[in-house]
């Protein structure tokens, strides 16, 4: 296989995870976290270089779309070990949230505070024992091969 179909299908495969996310999100019901939301960019910038690349630019980019992949699978193993609780998440969308020993009865009941937080360390779909981080890690460090042998094939 040529390094142009490799490049095409590095990117595709890295727009289909960002429809599919898209689809979750608006035909699923259900919102991104702050981490599902970090594992986009680094998609969005990989379908970005494929595009750039099929559109005539130096196939030497083919190394930043696999750094790219490479990023968004980094981020997804760690989201996923947030969620199994391998280790500990941000602590704007994970963990216990606030030290409700130290909080004074009207802060309890105040309705200022924040809504429709997701949180980060809770897994909401899973298939075959992946969560969305978990298939994210596990399919982008697949397009991150897919973008070296591309890069390799120059």
């Amino acid at each position: 296989m040529n390094a142009r179909m490799l490049v095409l299908l590095a990117a595709g495969g890295s727009a289909a995870l960002l429809l599919g996310a898209y689809g979750f999100q608006h035909l699923g019901g259900l919102a991104p976290c702050k981490m599902c939301l970090w594992q986009r960019w680094p998609h969005a910038a990989a379908v970005l270089i494929g595009v750039v690349i099929w559109a005539g630019g130096p196939r030497a980019l083919s190394w930043l779309g696999a750094l790219a992949a490479a990023v968004t699978g980094a981020i997804g193993a760690y989201h996923a070990g947030v969620e199994w609780r391998w280790w500990p998440g941000p602590t704007s969308c994970s963990g216990g949230g606030a030290d409700l020993g130290s909080m004074a009865g009207s802060d309890l009941l105040s309705l200022d505070a924040p809504t429709g937080v997701v949180m980060c360390d809770e897994i909401v779909w899973q298939f075959l024992g992946l969560s969305m981080a978990g298939w994210n890690a596990v399919i982008a460090f697949g397009l991150a091969a897919l973008w070296i042998m591309a890069a390799r094939r120059l």
